[in-house]
């Protein structure tokens, strides 16, 4: 990572950043114990802010919680929220965090219900 942070160290200030910014809360389920390769820490950092994007734009939720986990098999990404949720299909955002992760040889789903919020899940397979 850019200036020797780690990618748990840049998502905390990420995430703590867009809070303040939006007053949305971060709860933080869980943030990587060892580092990844530069381009998996940029994919996961944009995937992150993308879907942030969409809480604060969309969402209406007061509370958005993010956990990154990185083992054995491989990276995990959960983005959720208590939103309005949607029923629309996924617009240009989604399409990018999808690309994003597809680029790295993962794949991400979105899961949301009106009226219960939204799930942006994605996975990484080690070496991906």
């Amino acid at each position: 990572m850019r200036g020797g942070r780690s990618l748990a160290e840049a998502l905390e200030s990420c995430l703590a950043e867009w809070s303040e910014r939006t007053g949305i809360a971060v709860e933080i389920w869980a943030l990587p114990a060892t580092d990844v390769p530069q381009r998996i820490a940029r994919g996961v950092l944009a995937t992150v802010g993308e879907a942030l994007s969409n809480v604060e734009a969309h969402s209406g939720a007061s509370t958005v919680s993010v956990a990154v986990t990185v083992g054995r098999s491989g990276l995990r990404l959960t983005v959720s929220d208590h939103g309005q949720g949607f029923t629309a299909k996924p617009g240009r955002g989604i399409a990018r965090m999808r690309a994003t992760f597809a680029e790295l040889g993962g794949n991400l789903s979105v899961t949301s219900v009106r009226g219960e919020g939204t799930t942006v899940t994605g996975v990484l397979p080690k070496g991906g």
